[in-house]
């Protein structure tokens, strides 16, 4: 079995060189969600960690963390061309595939609706996939539209705490600059931590100050946690507006922090658990 799966991924990577195709490696799970998007998943021979989404990614051969590649695990795929962001490293790695011959793209990694088209055209563009980015971008821009619309005629907007959760009690609460904190303001929300930039550790004093009316987690993260009581019990929560009546949003990890091409599902999911009685009409 594993030979015929070998033969045939050999006779598509020939028939990749013959037609001049690029052999792409994404080393971020949005980059490779975009590659998927524009159709363009034969030319993918590895992806980073991070790609997740869709599962189909899963199945690839991976080369590391985004920000800590390996140049062997790249140059072992024979890649003709590596999209990281522009936080990718380290740099004497990517220094080293680049002198091997390998095309370096590095794109922005900004958390706004405007630098998730620019990646999505750029992509589009070292893909051969113009005309399609274009229209994966009318789209994406259409729903983000239509869900800050919604967001803007609430008359409101509920603070959020975004904590990053990964079990064994590690707590990290979002501030200024973060994914997080920019979707929270684009579905129509208010980061209720305004006092710093990054991330910094969950504090019972932190969450008081806070007084969230909504906690926002990953999936992965609240699972990791064990669940939405467990969750509660960490310093503080439990106190809080959003911890007295349970007010914890889950969403995918990717969807809501990747700033991918579904950024308008996205903001419309967040749009509709912050604002329940205003949903957002699909268009």
């Amino acid at each position: 079995m594993r030979t015929t799966f070998a033969l045939l991924i050999a006779t598509a990577l020939s028939s990749m060189a013959a037609e001049g195709l690029p052999r792409v490696v994404s080393a971020a799970g949005a980059i490779t969600e975009t590659v998927y998007a524009l159709g363009s998943q034969d030319r993918l021979v590895a992806v980073d960690t991070s790609s997740i989404y869709p599962t189909e990614a899963l199945e690839l051969p991976r080369v590391g963390y985004a920000r800590q590649l390996a140049a062997e695990g790249i140059l072992s795929v024979h890649p003709t061309l590596l999209l990281v962001t522009d936080d990718a490293g380290p740099p004497n790695v990517l220094a080293q595939v680049e002198k091997a011959g390998v095309k370096i793209v590095r794109l922005t990694n900004g958390h706004t609706p405007d630098a998730t088209e620019q990646r999505i055209r750029v992509i589009g563009e070292q893909l051969g996939k113009a005309t399609e980015a274009n229209a994966l971008i009318a789209i994406m821009h259409a729903e983000v539209n239509a869900a800050r619309s919604r967001a803007e005629s609430a008359g409101s907007r509920p603070k959020v705490l975004f904590i990053y959760a990964r079990g064994g009690g590690v707590m990290n609460v979002a501030g200024r600059g973060t994914a997080a904190d920019s979707i929270i303001s684009l579905a129509g929300g208010e980061n209720a931590v305004r006092d710093y930039e990054g991330y910094k550790p969950l504090t019972a004093e932190a969450a008081a100050v806070a007084a969230p009316d909504f906690i926002l987690v990953t999936s992965r993260g609240l699972e990791s946690s064990g669940g939405i009581d467990a969750l509660l019990k960490q310093p503080g929560l439990s106190l809080t507006p959003a911890g007295k009546e349970k007010h914890v949003i889950a969403m995918d990890d990717l969807l809501l922090l990747g700033f991918g091409p579904r950024l308008g599902q996205a903001v419309k999911e967040l749009c509709d658990q912050l604002h329940p009685g205003r949903k957002t009409t699909q268009r």
